[in-house]
């Protein structure tokens, strides 16, 4: 990566995350309540993983209720979808609610990361959509991956001038009443890794700063699973759950090899017991992209992912 991010950068740095993540008071500015040691997690659905079967929001909305998740994570580009075949996002708000969901987090796209600077502007107006949407759903907190900085064969975002960026992404949130969550790619060139993804949360100097880890990402990037016991219930509210098989290797495996926690070879038990002795109260959304699962009936694959969560969970005791 060309960047300026240096080893006293990353001392730095390293100081900074332990002060303003590891250690700032658990319940201080973290957005949910202590729970029960039966239930350390909240359950979350993250519809890529029946996104495949194309039923539209509003069944993906009830699949969830009814599989027993607790909240919900939607794609924007399924939001608009359904805007644009004449849906009410005020009546999908009120359908969420009455089913006993939340919409803990959403996934979308803006550039709102690159060098470029008119592709930023669109980039920043199309976050704004976004968080408008969402806020109209009862949205809390939406993905911000480095989306457009992820060709390996281009150069990249300077890592304090995408710290600089998220601040603004940071500041149209505080106005939307959405917090953008800085995603960890692992096939980007940009924010591949989580230390780079902390940087810029930490380096941005705003107080909902956030970082999004997702199991797959942490191990297509080559990040590894020790760093999450840095990161406090602050610094990670929302975390992907998935598991990888052993092969394809690392170097060449893709988002479609995902598979349900439990059935592949990632140390699930022991990276939940680390987010949770960091402080980490926040959901669990199962994100996968398993084309044979999109083969299959789409509740039952959501009730087959949530029971092996809880199943993986249980384990980590």
């Amino acid at each position: 990566m060309t960047t300026e991010f240096s080893r006293r950068d990353l001392l730095t740095t390293g100081l900074a995350c332990g002060a303003a993540f590891a250690g700032v008071p658990q319940g201080a500015t973290a957005a949910e309540p202590a729970r029960s040691k039966d239930k350390p997690f909240g359950y979350c659905l993250n519809t890529a993983t029946i996104r495949g079967q194309d039923v539209g929001i509003v069944r993906e909305v009830e699949i969830a209720a009814e599989a027993g998740y607790d909240a919900i994570e939607p794609w924007m580009g399924t939001l608009d979808n359904y805007v644009k075949g004449g849906g009410s996002l005020k009546d999908l708000g009120k359908r969420i609610s009455d089913l006993g969901l939340t919409v803990e987090s959403a996934i979308g796209f803006a550039q709102w990361i690159v060098d470029d600077n008119a592709a930023r502007e669109k980039g920043m107006e199309q976050a704004k959509r976004d968080m408008a949407t969402l806020a109209a759903i009862g949205g809390k907190r939406i993905a911000a991956p480095p989306a457009g900085a992820t060709d390996k064969d281009k150069p990249s975002p300077e890592l304090k001038n995408a710290a600089a960026r998220y601040l603004k992404l940071l500041e149209l949130g505080d106005q939307m009443g959405i917090v953008p969550e800085a995603e960890v790619w692992g096939f980007s060139k940009t924010l591949s890794r989580l230390s780079e993804t902390v940087y810029v949360a930490v380096e941005s100097g705003h107080p909902k700063a956030c970082v999004l880890p997702d199991v797959y990402h942490l191990h297509k990037g080559g990040s590894g699973f020790e760093g999450l016991k840095l990161l406090s219930g602050v610094a990670v509210q929302m975390f992907h759950i998935n598991d990888y098989p052993a092969d394809p290797p690392r170097e060449t495996i893709k988002d479609e090899h995902r598979v349900y926690p439990g059935d592949g070879v990632a140390p699930l038990p022991e990276m939940l017991r680390d987010l949770r002795l960091a402080g980490f109260q926040g959901f669990l959304s199962l994100e996968l992209f398993n084309r044979d699962y999109w083969k299959q009936d789409p509740l039952s694959v959501a009730k087959t992912g949530l029971e092996k969560m809880k199943a993986t969970v249980a384990k980590m005791a």
